[in-house]
């Protein structure tokens, strides 16, 4: 069975374990403490970060790199377009979020509220938090102006681009971080892609100290 060592909040663990789920890939997951710099976990990860996947005799770390393993290891169903163009716009949006969206929103945000405090590292700093409650309104429309020319983010057949995005969402929606009534086009969205199966496992997270708002389970949120 294939094994990955994450974070549960940390969205790039979210979208390797959306795809595994999607693609019904059997996974026993593992808390990672990795901040704690522990020498087992750096030998299988000199970089010191999550997600790490071990699966068919193969140690692997950075989860854009895990996703398109898996879609190339495991085509079905698939999570990329055919066409080159189409993949394309995958890959640019799955960078837009990991990059951008990460950059701009969650690590002001999530980062200051939680891994702060899980890794006993101080306190919010304000000034990220109220950047990040701006950024994120900018993103959502940006979101919306997607979905209003496609029915999924990159066009019209869910694609990772989707778990992507979602996996950041669903993080920053267990802090009670996104104005799902901002637009009703991606809040239309996440409930559709929260109503997956492979998205149950994400929904059963819980982080000690910080219980799940009471929508955060609710697939008619």
């Amino acid at each position: 069975m294939a094994k990955l060592f994450h974070v549960p909040l940390s969205p790039a663990c979210r979208k390797v374990r959306l795809s595994l789920a999607e693609k019904k890939i059997e996974c026993e997951l593992v808390e990672e403490r990795y901040w704690e710099q522990d020498p087992d976990f750096l030998r299988r990860n000199p970089a010191g970060k999550v997600p790490v996947l071990r699966i068919d005799g193969k140690t692997m770390a950075e989860s854009a790199a895990i996703c398109e393993w898996l879609e190339e290891k495991y085509p079905e169903p698939s999570l990329m377009p055919k066409s080159a163009d189409a993949r394309y716009e995958v890959r640019r949006l799955v960078t837009w979020f990991d990059d951008k969206f990460h950059h701009e929103v969650t690590s002001k945000l999530l980062y200051e509220r939680v891994n702060k405090k899980v890794q006993g590292a101080g306190f919010p700093d304000s000034k990220n938090v109220k950047a990040g409650a701006r950024a994120i309104k900018y993103h959502l429309d940006y979101m919306a102006w997607l979905l209003d020319h496609r029915r999924w983010l990159a066009g019209d057949v869910m694609t990772l681009a989707d778990f992507a995005a979602a996996a950041h969402l669903s993080a920053l929606d267990y802090i009670s971080d996104v104005d799902w009534n901002r637009s009703a086009v991606v809040k239309d969205w996440y409930a559709k892609i929260k109503s997956r199966p492979a998205f149950r496992g994400i929904l059963a997270d819980q982080v000690p100290g910080f219980p799940p708002p009471r929508h955060y389970n609710d697939l008619d949120f």
